[in-house]
């Protein structure tokens, strides 16, 4: 899995893409925190339109994502969800946690 992270005016966008399962979820984790930290976003943005698998472990990345975020004030809004990851979110219902578009 790979995470390029743009910031700008406070405002930052991670782009995901690959495959977001256990083995890469630890790594992930730690991008996310360090670009977060870095940025000190009010809005992040999770691209997911280059993902090409997700299981229980990009759920668990993008409600770390949340929690950061609430620390900060500020609001999560994921986009570009393909179909198979969009089923994972569906099924655990994040769409109530968590802005998808």
């Amino acid at each position: 899995m790979e995470m390029n992270a743009k910031s700008a005016d406070r405002n930052l966008l991670l782009e995901l893409s690959g495959e977001i399962d256990h083995h890469g979820a630890r790594n992930a984790m730690r991008e996310l925190e360090m670009a977060i930290d870095a940025a000190l976003p009010k809005k992040l943005v999770l691209d997911l339109s280059g993902v090409t698998f997700m299981d229980s472990s990009g759920i668990a990345l993008i409600l770390r994502a949340q929690q950061r975020m609430q620390l900060l004030d500020g609001s999560l809004m994921v986009c570009g969800v393909p179909q198979q990851a969009r089923r994972v979110l569906d099924a655990a219902g994040i769409g109530r946690l968590v802005t998808i578009r």
